[in-house]
């Protein structure tokens, strides 16, 4: 069966970095891409409210526009020097707004996993992640999404780090990709844990030897570090290592509220290399 994955683009260069990423690490399966690009209507913006309706100028000229450059870039892949028989592509045109199109496309075509840049056209240097990808990997709670930077390079994975505060148990299968992705790239996984206590509780550890069971068929190791926030510690692990990617949970209503809203460090921002996967609680 082939994959389902959702490539949305802006058509920036970010976005496109984030097409070659997914492009790279699914090379040897079988995947159906989905190339979507939203021209949207702007909220702040009155003129784009009113006259953004089918039929309109300001539609018909975004619609175009939006159709052309999905056509060049479908082109670019599907018969470009690195074109890949194993990969389809369809592409998808829509107006709305950014967030409520990617998730219509992720019910209507079942798509498995997200796959975008952090940043869009604006490329905003002050903001750590743009507005669409953030609502994304907070919002898009039925599959998983993997964030990918500007300047991430174009190689296979082969240290993930997975940071965790053993504080809720897991389950299985919202482990799935992160052991999917492992175990094709012949990754290991770096499980990091920032102590803020003396020691384990009791549950802490529970949950601990319940991820050394889920890890057992692959490669990985348990780290901890202390007298430092979570995002220092994150980047700093993350840097000293040159890990290739960083795997969450997303815990809902807890983790990006606590974490990528503040500065989640420079070296997982705008001038980072390392991809971010989001996966989600499935507890609701």
């Amino acid at each position: 069966m082939k994959r389902r994955i959702l490539l949305p683009t802006d058509f920036s260069v970010n976005a496109l970095q984030a097409v070659n990423y997914a492009l790279e690490l699914y090379k040897d399966e079988p995947c159906i891409f989905y190339l979507l690009n939203v021209f949207y209507i702007d909220a702040n913006d009155l003129d784009s409210i009113i006259n953004m309706e089918p039929g309109s100028e300001l539609y018909e000229t975004s619609k175009i526009a939006s159709m052309r450059g999905l056509d060049k870039l479908l082109n670019d892949l599907a018969f470009g020097e690195n074109g890949n028989s194993k990969h389809s592509f369809q592409t998808i045109s829509t107006s709305s707004y950014p967030l409520d199109g990617i998730e219509r496309v992720v019910e209507e075509k079942d798509i498995e996993l997200i796959v975008m840049g952090t940043q869009g056209e604006t490329n905003s240097k002050n903001k750590i992640y743009g507005s669409t990808a953030l609502r994304v990997m907070e919002d898009i709670r039925n599959c998983p999404v993997i964030v990918v930077p500007q300047l991430a390079k174009l190689n296979l994975p082969k240290e993930i780090v997975f940071p965790t505060s053993y504080k809720t148990h897991f389950k299985r299968r919202e482990l799935n990709y992160l052991m999917d992705i492992t175990k094709r790239c012949g990754a290991s996984i770096k499980v990091l844990h920032i102590m803020v206590e003396d020691k384990l509780s009791d549950k802490q550890m529970d949950t601990k030897t319940q991820l050394e069971d889920y890890f057992v068929d692959v490669n990985h190791s348990f780290h901890f570090l202390r007298n430092m926030s979570v995002p220092a510690a994150i980047n700093c692990f993350v840097e000293s290592r040159e890990s290739d990617m960083v795997a969450f949970i997303n815990k809902k209503h807890t983790f990006f509220a606590s974490i990528i809203n503040q500065p989640l460090v420079k070296g997982i921002a705008y001038d980072s290399k390392v991809p971010i996967l989001v996966m989600h609680d499935l507890r609701g």
